[in-house]
């Protein structure tokens, strides 16, 4: 079988798939479980956008060949004219179609769509590596107000002048994670700190962690796997964050993974942020289990997501963003930094899908 009958093939199977969805939807016996609905009608809004395509490319495919038909014939020039004008139009939609149905039809990251829980951590470089920590920071929630995202701060530790030596932040929308999942990494900055009075050029580094969301039904925590700590918050939080033990340590015993969360004031709220935290670092760690053992490696990912691999360097002297995972180089550190991220982040998917349509082409 060559690859375009097999292309057609996978089209033909979703748009029965999604004639069957209709149908079972249609089933007095399912329309009274709602949940089951729930399950039915959210896969069928997922193929509708392929079937759409699909049935739009079989048009397109007729038009084609209709007018491919009179050229051949003969005849008439001012209709072989226009048939020609059509045709060119058509076979480069047809083209452009192809193309995104291909896409379409890549296997989805089934946490693409989820909210995300991001942890910035300051690495080499001192007091201006919690400096650029801060900027990562403002930078993250800067892009989620342009996509229309709802941040919330679960738990930071301030530096003396102004940055974090981390920070651990919520960012829920859709499609959070497919997004923010090319920022798993160290970044590393090239710049003349505020701290440097001598002018001199400083290299830092941050790492950043992009946790998808996990739901209970995802991950069950055992509560006897788990210590609890309470304690005096510290830090920047003034006198009155310390009057009351209200800061929550929470040490899950089978992995030896430890959360602290101490923002806010009430004891109850720092210990269910520091359980959704512990859950999706412990849904992160089963993804991860999961992938080695599917997979040896996504080679069809952007990098590994390891991180202790540097995957960005920005070079404000030069004004220079370079993303070594891709080998490209981008211009405009401050927008950069202002949250329009879109050109970096667009350029790694396309990468991504790129390497996937490749691999996928050559089963």
């Amino acid at each position: 079988m060559n690859v375009m009958n097999s292309f057609v093939e996978r089209l033909e199977d979703v748009d029965a798939r999604f004639r069957e969805l209709g149908h079972l939807l249609a089933q007095p016996e399912v329309a009274v479980d709602y949940e089951q609905v729930q399950k039915l009608a959210k896969e069928r809004a997922g193929l509708e956008d392929t079937v759409k395509g699909y049935r739009e490319l079989k048009e397109l495919q007729e038009q084609r060949d209709e007018a491919q038909s009179i050229i051949d014939e003969g005849g008439d020039p001012e209709m072989e004219a226009l048939a020609a004008e059509e045709l060119e139009g058509v076979s480069g939609r047809i083209e452009s179609l192809e193309q995104e149905l291909r896409l379409a039809l890549l296997p989805k990251d089934p946490n693409d769509e989820r909210s995300v829980i991001v942890e910035i951590r300051k690495g080499a470089g001192g007091q201006e590596a919690g400096l650029f920590a801060g900027d990562l920071y403002r930078m993250y929630t800067r892009y989620a107000h342009n996509m229309g995202w709802k941040v919330e701060v679960l738990n930071s530790n301030p530096s003396d002048l102004g940055g974090f030596n981390e920070i651990a932040f919520g960012v829920e929308g859709k499609n959070a994670f497919g997004r923010l999942k090319y920022e798993r990494g160290v970044h590393r900055v090239q710049r003349i700190p505020t701290t440097e009075s001598s002018g001199r050029l400083h290299t830092s580094t941050v790492t950043v962690a992009v946790l998808p969301e996990a739901e209970e039904v995802d991950i069950k925590i055992n509560m006897d796997d788990l210590r609890i700590d309470v304690f005096h918050a510290g830090g920047h939080g003034g006198q009155n964050v310390n009057k009351v033990a209200t800061a929550i340590r929470i040490v899950h015993n089978p992995t030896g993974t430890v959360v602290t969360c101490q923002d806010e004031r009430s004891q109850y709220k720092n210990k269910q942020r520091a359980l959704n935290i512990l859950r999706a670092r412990l849904y992160e760690q089963e993804q991860l289990k999961l992938e080695k053992e599917i997979i040896q490696s996504r080679r069809t990912q952007v990098g590994t997501g390891d991180r202790a691999e540097k995957i960005r360097t920005y070079n404000f002297p030069q004004d220079r963003i370079t993303d070594h995972r891709i080998g490209r180089n981008f211009f405009g550190c401050q927008k950069y930094m202002d949250g329009f991220m879109d050109d970096v982040i667009d350029a790694l998917t396309a990468h991504e899908q790129a390497g996937a349509l490749e691999a996928a082409l050559a089963r």
